[in-house]
């Protein structure tokens, strides 16, 4: 199943990161949804770590469009530790869980992880994800 993905901030109109995802199947749940997310990216990540560039370079609209991400970079991986598809998926519903984020499916929030999802191909997925703020109340 095909879905577009992208990632939100609070107040900002402007998408952070959007892509087209292939799920392996049609998720049940929101759980299964974050998971088949997170597993996609654990994957992603994996083929990075290998992809070798001889002359590593980025053109300006790459630039660009890292700069209003907030960070540039080659995309070279230098950490050679696996990353775990289940302890990935773990933190992301916790994270869930704690309200550092929140889905919306087609502009509906989502918030049981566990009730029926009617998803369609094409469907778009957003994460809005909250920063916390740094310092005391005093």
């Amino acid at each position: 199943m095909k879905l577009i993905v992208s990632v939100k901030k609070p107040g900002k109109r402007k998408e952070l990161a959007a892509q087209e995802l292939e799920l392996p199947g049609i998720p049940q749940t929101l759980r299964e949804l974050i998971a088949g997310v997170v597993e996609g990216g654990v994957q992603a990540f994996k083929e990075r770590q290998f992809e070798k560039n001889v002359i590593p370079y980025i053109t300006e609209a790459q630039i660009g469009e890292s700069a209003e991400q907030g960070k540039v970079g080659f995309g070279t991986v230098y950490d050679d530790r696996q990353a775990d598809p289940e302890q990935a998926v773990g933190a992301a519903l916790t994270a869930f869980a704690d309200g550092l984020y929140r889905v919306f499916i087609n502009e509906t929030e989502i918030v049981d992880l566990d009730a029926p999802l009617v998803t369609r191909e094409g469907d778009r997925i957003v994460f809005m994800r909250f920063t916390m703020l740094a310092g005391g109340l005093w």
